[in-house]
């Protein structure tokens, strides 16, 4: 009787073209824990190519760079970061968690890794993105430490050889509400605040937001916000910016 790495060798032979397993196939390979190698398989073929094969799932990409590529127990399949990013497309978010716990654990990516994929795909329309994200801020959370955008904005300037900001200080009150802000440079006014999770913010969250930055300004404070992306990706403005931003400040 025939295993269930041969069943899917066999149907990945019969596809004529490129074929990644994906989504539980491919979290089965690598192994992400919660998830067991058998059919119906999930695979994967760039949207040139309408490929189906009766009785399993045929998922199609634009774009799919080598970084995303890997071999799994013989098996072409998507690399641990994108198996977990194609997850997040379906999968309920407990099951998610586990699976990028397990991931991270076993060393099979990182954290910096995945959250700079994210931001190298998100443009791309992946439902995976948000869900994703929402599993690695539960991680954060659970652990009670900075977030990762603000550990990589540390990061940044400490390589910039600029001093070192203090995190999450609270610089009065909004009613009977706390403002929090994610970074302040010591001895100014200056401010950051690093738009990580916020995306997509709903019009509730759009307004709590500049109620918030609105109070800073008019007490005072030079306040500098930069986006998820623009961290990861444009880092050398960011600090350009923030160098800016000391010149202009004041003494607190």
């Amino acid at each position: 009787m025939s295993t269930a790495i041969d069943q899917l060798i066999e149907v990945i032979a019969s596809i004529p073209c490129e074929c990644w397993a994906a989504g539980p196939t491919a979290a089965a390979l690598h192994p992400f824990d919660g998830y067991v190698l058998k059919p119906p398989f999930h695979l994967m073929t760039e949207r040139e190519h309408n490929i189906k094969r009766v009785g399993h799932f045929m998922h199609t990409t634009t774009r799919l760079e080598l970084i995303d590529r890997a071999w799994a127990q013989g098996v072409p399949v998507l690399s641990p970061s994108r198996t977990l990013l194609h997850l997040g497309a379906s999968e309920p978010q407990e099951r998610l968690t586990v699976a990028l716990d397990s991931a991270l654990r076993d060393g099979l990516t990182s954290e910096d890794f995945v959250h700079r994929r994210i931001a190298a795909l998100r443009t791309s329309g992946r439902d995976g993105v948000r869900p994703l994200l929402r599993a690695l801020e539960g991680n954060e959370i659970v652990r009670g430490g900075q977030s990762w955008l603000e550990r990589e904005f540390l990061r940044l300037a400490g390589a910039a050889s600029l001093p070192r900001p203090l995190t999450q200080q609270v610089l009065g009150r909004r009613g009977d509400t706390l403002i929090r802000v994610d970074c302040r440079f010591p001895g100014t006014n200056l401010v950051v605040e690093l738009l990580g999770y916020r995306w997509h913010r709903t019009k509730p969250q759009l307004h709590i937001d500049t109620q918030r930055i609105n109070e800073l300004v008019l007490r005072g404070f030079l306040v500098l916000q930069f986006t998820y992306p623009q961290v990861v990706e444009m880092p050398n403005w960011v600090i350009e910016q923030v160098h800016h931003g000391l010149d202009r400040a004041t003494a607190a």
